[in-house]
């Protein structure tokens, strides 16, 4: 679980050099997609499994087994990468990966409590809240040692809102994608209709610009530049395979503390030029984590609790 969730900070830190590279986040992240495309495609292929998610598509789409409005979840998922792509050159990767599990903690209460996912509503409980106000508290501990430098604050707010608002639509992202996976039988056709509308969505994009103000376009030559949608696939198999063994819980829980850690170990060991690693920054991290412990424990105390129902005493004895 740990190496499937650093598997994300990995991807970050392949699109970012990229970006950096080709000065290009929006060409970067549809580079990524495409690649990530080409995986769930061979996998699609190759496996029964996904070749009879294929053939689903349009019974559930006909039969209306998920709102239709849900295969619009890659477009969350298009944005996500042009975030990773544009904004962990400036932020590092740990805060970036801070910042989207902030997100996530605080819509998953929401998308837990309307049920988008295939779980049904879910109450909002203590844990969960005080887990997502302290992730909050984390993201302005990890941050504050940036306040300082020659980086201006309000801009770094500003910048921090863009991957904060990708974790926000990543947790309705998965959700839909849950219930999706469900209705097609198996999670490989959902990720590969993902990969497609999100693809599909950054070439318009990527086309329109091209239209309007040109340009031209130069390609590494080095192999590790197109890893970054591989890795993506990799991970959302890695998920699939973890959950049916070890369950929602433990899988979420494992792969965000590798998400955590892997971030971190990437900006110690193999930093970003201008990366801060702060003792505020290792701090803010840890928070995250026990953030996340807390909010993923198995109370069952909710925020407001129902009234009480009372037994019949009928019939009750020793036996009973």
């Amino acid at each position: 679980m740990l190496l499937g969730g650093a598997m994300l900070p990995l991807q970050g830190r392949v699109n970012g050099a990229l970006a950096i590279r080709i000065d290009d986040s929006l060409t970067t992240s549809l580079i990524s997609f495409y690649t990530g495309l080409a995986v769930m495609m061979l996998i699609t292929v190759l496996l029964p499994a996904g070749r009879a998610g294929f053939a689903q598509i349009v019974p559930t789409l006909r039969e209306r087994r998920v709102p239709r409005w849900y295969l619009l979840a890659g477009i969350s998922g298009g944005y996500f990468v042009l975030m990773q792509a544009g904004t962990i050159a400036l932020l590092g990767v740990a805060v970036f990966t801070v910042a989207v599990v902030a997100g996530q903690s605080l819509s998953s209460l929401l998308v837990d409590r309307i049920g988008l996912g295939p779980g049904g509503r879910r109450r909002v409980t203590v844990p969960r809240l005080g887990g997502a106000l302290l992730t909050l508290a984390s993201v302005a501990i990890a941050l504050s040692p940036r306040f300082g430098g020659s980086t201006d604050g309000a801009a770094l707010i500003l910048l921090v809102l863009l991957p904060l608002l990708a974790g926000l639509l990543s947790s309705a992202q998965h959700a839909m994608n849950g219930a999706a996976a469900v209705a097609y039988g198996t999670p490989i056709t959902a990720t590969t209709l993902n990969f497609l509308l999100g693809a599909a969505v950054l070439t318009i994009i990527w086309v329109g610009r091209w239209v309007m103000v040109g340009g031209t376009l130069e390609l590494p030559a080095e192999w590790w530049y197109y890893l970054g949608g591989p890795l993506g696939a990799i991970f959302v198999g890695m998920t699939t395979l973890l959950v049916r063994t070890m369950g929602i819980l433990l899988t979420s829980l494992g792969m965000i503390a590798g998400q955590l850690l892997g971030s971190l170990a990437l900006d110690i060991f193999v930093p970003t030029p201008g990366t801060v690693i702060a003792p505020a920054t290792v701090v803010g991290t840890v928070l995250t984590l026990a953030a996340v412990v807390l909010a993923t424990l198995p109370w069952r105390q909710p925020l407001y609790a129902a009234p009480a129902v009372k037994r019949s005493t009928t019939g009750s004895g020793p036996g009973r």
